[in-house]
């Protein structure tokens, strides 16, 4: 089932789904199942499963020169996706990525979830490797997102990238995209970025989930800037709490999003994991109930390692 009929079907009541990350190579599937079987009790309509593309390292050889190697730390996605689907009964949704795939690798992994059933993706650009300067598309390759976006759209029409497959079997994808209430890091400024956005959707993307946030004002105002400009597609708050130390540095810097100063010195202030903990999900709780309050589609939480926390939040709100 899609997303956009899940969120139809509940007639303006907030939704709750989730997001893990897949586990590092030589990990078990456990890993996951272990996130997600206390969350169950929410009964989530879909879960996200996101998507890492391949990483450059340099392997020393027997001659004493460097070898570079690509590798993936986190492969796995359409397998978890299946396994998801198969013990829980929901929907999972996979990111779909431009980086380190050509389009014909994309169309195939298309048609690999096609077959397994999964009527969902989110369709993102994904990030630039560890030490390439800029995003750097593969030969064939999709650029931007909106790219991905037209190539799943032209499946879901029955149109593959072959000439000779006439009258295709049409898939039928609910396609979701990324948005950013504090502006994506790379484009030039926030009005340009919401442009981008409505370009995606005027592409044939059905909804937009977005960057974590602290601020809940930051979500509200992107809400009412992507009507002004046309786009009424459903947009859906990603939210995680803030529970450790380095998070307070590491946020900022790798997703390019505020903290309020509030959270911010009484996070730094705390002298204890605990209290640390404590501080982070109260701030996480009374988002999730203004935005709940506020009618939002659903709260999509980002796990990411705190699954425990992010059900005692969810205890409180749904």
């Amino acid at each position: 089932m899609k997303v956009t009929d899940y969120l139809a079907q509940a007639k303006g009541e907030t939704l709750i789904s989730f997001e893990v990350l897949p586990p590092l190579k030589g990990h078990s599937i456990e890993a996951i199942f272990e996130t997600l079987d206390p969350l169950m009790e929410f009964k989530p309509p879909f879960i996200d499963v996101t998507y890492h593309r391949e990483e450059y390292i340099y392997k020393k050889t027997a001659n004493g020169f460097y070898e570079k190697t690509a590798i993936r730390k986190r492969p796995g996605t359409v397998g978890i996706c299946a396994a998801i689907m198969n013990r829980y009964g929901v929907d999972a949704v996979p990111h779909l990525i431009c980086g380190g795939f050509n389009r014909e690798d994309t169309e195939n992994a298309l048609i690999d979830l096609n077959f397994l059933n999964v009527n969902n993706v989110l369709a993102l650009r994904g990030d630039a490797r560890k030490f390439d300067g800029k995003f750097i598309p593969e030969p064939e390759g999709n650029q931007y997102a909106i790219d991905l976006v037209k190539q799943i759209v032209d499946m879901n029409n029955g149109n593959y990238l072959d000439p000779d497959i006439n009258q295709g079997k049409p898939t039928n994808f609910c396609i979701g995209v990324a948005g950013y209430p504090e502006k994506h890091f790379e484009a030039p400024n926030y009005e340009m970025d919401l442009e981008v956005l409505k370009a995606k959707i005027d592409a044939g993307a059905d909804y937009i989930v977005t960057q974590m946030f602290f601020d809940n004002k930051h979500y509200f105002d992107f809400v009412k800037n992507c009507r002004d400009i046309g786009i009424d597609v459903p947009i859906i708050p990603g939210i995680k709490p803030l529970t450790r130390e380095y998070q307070l540095n590491s946020i900022p810097r790798i997703f390019h999003i505020d903290i309020p100063t509030e959270l911010a010195r009484e996070f730094s202030k705390a002298k204890t994991a605990a209290a640390r903990v404590q501080i982070g999900s109260e701030w996480c709780l009374q988002q999730s109930k203004e935005l709940k309050a506020a009618g939002v589609p659903s709260l999509h939480y980002y796990t990411m390692g705190d699954a425990e926390i992010i059900r005692k939040i969810a205890e409180e709100v749904f």
